[in-house]
């Protein structure tokens, strides 16, 4: 099952341009997961770690998602080992506006001075000279929100960004932002059993903006035994996990799917989603499923 799709790997997902003009196919990786434990500190295999980065890379995946708070550093630091310089058409996005005081703990800090600390520490470990895609992590409720958004409207004048994202927002949040600067992509949680922010998902794919659902494999109860998603997927062959992918890729245009892992095993059988085509009525089932939840 973890080959089954692999040899169209994640261009069988499709293609979504960020920001109109940084063509990614839709199905890419989310790098918090290698690093240590409670995504803290080094990996427990760091050579585990660089090995799934590139099998990602081998299968097309050319959107890789990471933070300057994985780690922290840790994330990044690895990327920029492993794949520097990269290949062409490989997407690097990062982020800024967390803080990590100890394990555990994620504290947001959008003080100017701080984003632009952030991106300088991102580029030197990324090894780049700027970020394609660079995001807001949260918005920091102790700063101005002009005020951070408007710091990384600067970065991007500058040359240090090519596009900008927001992270955890609403959507009159991404309103006010887009009066200060081209808002490229939103990375709010949504998944097959969280569906909390299909407002802002339906306002990104009217504005042609690339909404990025992290934690994208949680499929929680809805996964139990005989159930509408286990029974598309034993009738596929495939993981429950894989048809939630594919649900997701079906759901919007705009959808740019980030599953994390630690193992090239589980990386496999996550891009092999990219191929499973659901038909319309399965489709339909699964939506009404998630909604009922």
């Amino acid at each position: 099952m973890t080959e089954r799709g692999t040899e169209r790997g994640a261009a069988a997902s499709g293609t979504f341009a960020i920001g109109g003009d940084l063509t990614v196919n839709r199905l890419g990786f989310g790098a918090m997961r290698i690093t240590g434990k409670g995504i803290w500190g080094e990996p427990a295999d760091p050579d585990a770690a660089r090995a799934v980065l590139r099998r990602a890379v081998e299968l097309g995946v050319n959107l890789i998602d990471t933070a300057d708070s994985y780690g922290p550093e840790v994330s990044e630091r690895l990327i920029g080992e492993t794949l520097a310089p990269y290949p062409d058409g490989v997407v690097v996005a990062t982020k800024a506006g967390l803080v990590r005081p100890g394990p555990g703990r994620w504290d947001p800090d959008g003080r100017p001075e701080h984003i632009r600390e952030a991106i300088e520490g991102s580029l030197r470990r990324l090894g780049l000279e700027s970020i394609d895609l660079y995001q807001l992590h949260r918005i920091d409720p102790k700063v101005p929100a002009e005020d951070q958004v408007g710091t990384m409207a600067e970065l991007r004048e500058e040359g240090k960004v090519r596009h900008v994202g927001l992270s955890e927002v609403g959507v009159e949040e991404i309103e006010k932002a887009r009066q200060i600067v081209p808002i490229a992509t939103v990375q709010n949680r949504y998944n097959f059993s969280d569906r909390g922010h299909e407002d802002v998902l339906d306002f990104c794919e009217r504005e042609g903006i690339g909404f990025i659902p992290w934690f994208p494999l949680a499929v929680g109860d809805l996964a139990r035994p005989g159930s509408p998603l286990d029974e598309i997927a034993s009738s596929r062959g495939a993981a429950p996990g894989q048809v939630a992918l594919a649900w997701l890729l079906r759901r919007s245009p705009v959808m740019l799917p980030i599953p994390g892992t630690s193992s090239v095993e589980h990386l496999e059988e996550n891009v092999a989603a990219a191929s499973i085509e659901l038909a319309d009525d399965e489709f339909e089932e699964l939506s009404r499923m998630g909604a009922a939840s």
